[in-house]
């Protein structure tokens, strides 16, 4: 009788089937990060415009002007730090959200609404939302200022293209 050495070419190609379909479940748990990345920075800036707009908020009762419709409040030590209210909150424009966020133009593209009544549109540079596609693909996120003084701002994550 002779002594069997290695493994049977059937061996083999099982072992390769098995590794194949462990590859095909495994890999779109890893395919996205990219996308979840993208829409866990949204969220993260969602969050740093909420505990912002609370900061302003406080500034602007502090200085009595959280009723006020269109107006700045200071919100640093230097007069430079000042940004556009309205109603106590940030309005939409980008130099305000630039200005109270501290985030900069070379990271994050700000399309301004056109007043007070429609939402700032940020995205991160790079994602796959560009603000002049049709259609429009959900990778940004949407800042619509306090429309009166007992209503808040509206913020709106929108990651599904992400």
């Amino acid at each position: 009788m002779q002594k069997q050495n290695g493994f049977t070419l059937i061996e083999l190609v099982v072992v390769i089937i098995i590794l194949g379909i462990l590859a095909v479940t495994a890999a779109p748990k890893f395919i996205n990060l990219q996308g979840d990345a993208r829409a866990s920075t949204l969220q993260g800036l969602k969050g740093s415009i909420q505990g912002a707009n609370s900061l302003v908020f406080s500034k602007a009762a502090i200085a009595s002007k959280e009723k006020d419709g269109d107006t700045t409040v200071q919100i640093g030590a230097d007069a430079a730090d000042t940004v556009k209210i309205a109603y106590g909150y940030l309005q939409n424009d980008s130099a305000s959200i630039l200005e109270a966020l501290d985030i900069s133009t070379a990271d994050w593209t700000i399309v301004d609404g056109a007043n007070l009544t429609e939402a700032t549109v940020i995205y991160q540079n790079g994602s796959p939302y560009d603000a002049s596609s049709t259609p429009k693909v959900d990778c940004h996120f949407e800042y619509t200022p306090a429309q009166s003084a007992s209503t808040a701002p509206k913020y709106e994550v929108k990651d599904t293209g992400c």
